[in-house]
């Protein structure tokens, strides 16, 4: 039987998880409210690196994935990491063919 997550351990990660969602919305500049404009690429990668992180968290501690066997570890880890890439593409594109 594999030991569940404590109590210290969930705290602990939902606090990390709060935190990271405070860097993504100042690096996001959700303060500003008039004129769209596409984020700077420091910034979105900021948020990328934070989204990545908290799924990552979620996944280990939430899911108890670092209890699971190497394939399962492997294919939602790798399921991250495309959706992310699909999202970073998104993004690009939308950024060069705003500027372009």
């Amino acid at each position: 039987m594999t030991a569940l997550p404590g109590s210290r351990r969930l705290l602990i990660t939902w606090a990390v998880l709060m935190a990271l969602t405070v860097v993504s919305m100042v690096s996001a500049r959700l303060d500003q409210t008039t004129n769209w404009q596409a984020l700077p690429l420091w910034s979105a990668a900021m948020v990328m690196m934070a989204t990545g992180f908290k799924a990552h968290c979620v996944l280990m501690v939430y899911l108890n994935l670092r209890a699971a066997t190497p394939a399962w570890k492997g294919i939602f880890i790798a399921l991250t990491l495309l959706t992310l890439t699909l999202i970073a593409a998104g993004y690009l594109a939308g950024r060069f063919h705003l500027v372009g």
